[in-house]
This record gives structure tokens, sequence and C-alpha cells, in this order.
């Protein structure tokens, strides 16, 4: 490399992204001149709080076309997913003891999952297609008469497909259960209306949406039916005794401004990485050896997951830190040696698996950052390769 750029190239957005300014903005006011707790009704400082919470609260719903009593605020995503999954198990204990998920869920997903087998439910997990897309049919088939829950991600951690969820709440509701889908990733960046995808809980984050981390929320159906949650949190019974614990309003405000922001920008913010990640593909062509992972076009538009073949990954990674800063997979599996459990339910050997890179494209990329990204990638994977570099 001719030189070292000041700062790496950020292209990791499907791990987390960067405050967006206008967030912070939004949120300074409740850290010093508005303290109050939202519960402290007796005084000004606390009805400013609630109202803050409460505009978050209706611009989420609005977002998602739900009601604004049907959103229930978490730390994030990972409790929002735990408090969907043992919730509505604890809930409907006496119905059944069977839930389907996909062998492709993020590890919020699985391992409440896997929790819950400990304690004598029964779980299926379903393989997906080779493109990543979940197969409806073979949902329809796994469902039985016990079955209380499928929980199925909006959009891939890993690799950004898009699962049909029109579709899987429609087989859900025909069989009487409960659909749950983690939107992490998909809140803000595509159409999302748990109305006429008939979704029953569904979860979000801040921090993937250029809003704060530690902070996300739950949106729980309360009309077609009410949904029953079994609270995972006992205390001080905020959030309709379903998330006991103080609010937070400044990350309240700032999640609610970035899916505001995110809603509002949304079409020309797919039509733009969706040119920006079709360029990165096609100067990715400089190589030979290259695996695209999940569906070309069901998927959210920042999102990139290439293997090459020929090189090892973790090589990948340590010749480009310097230059660009991404990652193979999942940031939360990050440092587990196994392979990419999505990747490897795709098909991939786990040599494949481990040849891979996952580009997160953003907000606030250029395309000049991709284009030089590219160049960084081609070169080192030449030379990992043992191939000069003209």
């Amino acid at each position: 490399m001719s030189f070292l750029p000041k700062r790496p190239i950020y292209l990791d957005c499907q791990a987390t992204t960067p405050v967006d300014p206008r967030v912070v903005e939004a949120m300074l006011p409740y850290f010093t001149d508005c303290p109050g707790n939202p519960s402290s009704n007796n005084h000004l400082y606390g009805w400013e709080a609630k109202a803050a919470v409460d505009l978050a609260r209706e611009t989420i719903a609005l977002a998602i076309g739900a009601d604004p009593k049907e959103i229930v605020f978490t730390s994030g995503a990972t409790e929002a997913n735990n408090l969907a999954i043992k919730g509505v198990a604890e809930a409907y204990l006496s119905k059944g003891r069977h839930l389907i998920t996909m062998q492709t869920e993020h590890n919020a997903v699985l391992e409440p999952c896997k929790y819950l087998e400990k304690l004598g439910f029964e779980v299926t997990y379903l393989l997906p297609q080779p493109d990543g897309l979940l197969d409806v049919e073979r949902l329809e088939q796994a469902i039985r008469p016990d079955t209380i829950l499928v929980s199925v991600m909006a959009a891939n951690n890993e690799i950004g497909v898009l699962q049909p969820l029109a579709e899987i709440g429609q087989a859900c509701h025909q069989h009487n259960i409960l659909f749950h889908t983690d939107a992490a990733q998909a809140i803000g960046k595509i159409p999302l209306d748990v109305e006429s995808m008939q979704i029953d809980l569904l979860s979000i984050t801040g921090h993937k949406l250029y809003g704060p981390k530690g902070i996300g929320a739950l949106y729980i159906r309360n009309r077609n039916p009410h949904v029953q949650i079994a609270a995972q949190l006992q205390g001080g019974g905020q959030e309709r005794n379903i998330r006991s614990g103080t609010l937070p309003t400044p990350q309240i405000v700032g999640l609610g401004k970035a899916i505001e922001l995110g809603v509002a920008e949304q079409s020309t913010e797919m039509e733009r990485l969706t040119g920006l990640r079709t360029h990165l593909w096609q100067k990715l062509q400089g190589l030979d050896g290259l695996h695209l992972n999940g569906h070309p076009q069901l998927r959210i538009p920042g999102c990139l997951s290439v293997s090459f073949e020929g090189v090892d990954g973790a090589a990948l990674l340590l010749e480009l830190q310097p230059y660009v800063a991404l990652s193979s997979g999942s940031a939360c599996a990050s440092t587990k040696p196994t392979p990419s459990h999505v990747l490897t339910a795709l098909g991939h050997s786990p040599k494949l698996a481990r040849s891979t890179l996952r580009f997160g494209l953003g907000r606030f990329t250029s395309l000049d950052e991709v284009d030089q990204s590219a160049q960084y990638v081609i070169e080192i994977v030449k030379q990992l390769r043992g191939q000069a570099y003209p």
C-alpha cells in the first residue's frame, strides 16, 4: 500500500452505526436541562420527561403501523427478543411447548430458544434455502397442534436477506400461532407494517439506525389477537408491568429521533445504498472466485456478504485493519473460532465460510470510500493468493 489513511474507512454498519448528529442534538437536553424521571408525575421535570417518552413511543408506533400502547421499551433488541420468546413461552405454557425458528437467526433468538429447550420446550430450527430465504411451505409443514410461536428475523444481520414477512404472518395466523420478528436490521431501512404483515411481536434497537446504544423496544400486539407476555423483569411496574425499570429518557428520545429520520429518508437512502452496494460488487469483479452470499436482490440495501475462495478470512481481516473496518459476520460472534452458523446453513464449507467479508454500507458512506475499499480488498486478496497486483 502506498499510504495509510488516518483512520480506517468504516464499513461495519450491520454491527453498529455512528449516532447521527441530529439524534445527539435531540438527546442532549434530557441529560442536563430536563433530567426528570418519566414516572415522577408531581412536577414539571417529570412531566417533561414523560412527554418526551410519549412522543418517541408515538413515533415508533407510527413507523410500523402500531398503536403507541403496544410499544414497550427495552435495553435493546437482545432483551426484546428474550422478552418476546421467553415471555410468550411462559404465558402460553398451557397451550403448548413447541416453537419454530430458523438456523440463520441471530444468537439473541437462538440462545433463548436453547434455554427453553433445557426447560422442556421443543424447538424446530428450519434450514433456509440456498439463497437464505425461508420456504413458507416448509414452515407450514413444521407447525404442530402445540406450536405457540414462530420467530423469523426480518433482515439477516450477516447476509442482509429479507424474509417474506407477510407470507409468514399469514401462515401463522391461519394456524392461530403468534409471529415474532427480530427487525433490528430492518427498522427504518425498509417499509414495515405490523398489520399488513400480520406480525404479533417485533423487536428493534437504536444503534443499527444511527441511534444510541443501550435502547430498543418490543412491539406487542394488543388486538386481534391480544398477545399475552409474562414479564421477565420485576420491579417498579413501568411499561405496564411488562418491563420494569426506570426509563432512560435521553436514549428513548434518541431512538425516536433515529426512527423518525430513518422513515423520512427511507426511500432516498434505499436507492442510494443500493447503488453503492451494486457499485461495490461490480468493482470486486476484478477478482475471481467470488461467492455472493444470500439472495442478490431481496436484501437490505447496505449489506454485501462475499466469500473469497482461497483466502483465509482471519488473515484478510488482519491485513485490511489499517485501511477498512469491517467484519466477517456477526459482531456478537466475532470472538468465536467456529465458522458462521449462517453461512454453513446456506451450505458453505467451513473453509469457504471463514473466507467471508461482510460490507456494511451506511448513511455516511461515500462513493469514494467504496472505491478505495474495493481497491484495498482486491490488492490484499491477490497478495494473499500469491498473485501479482498491477
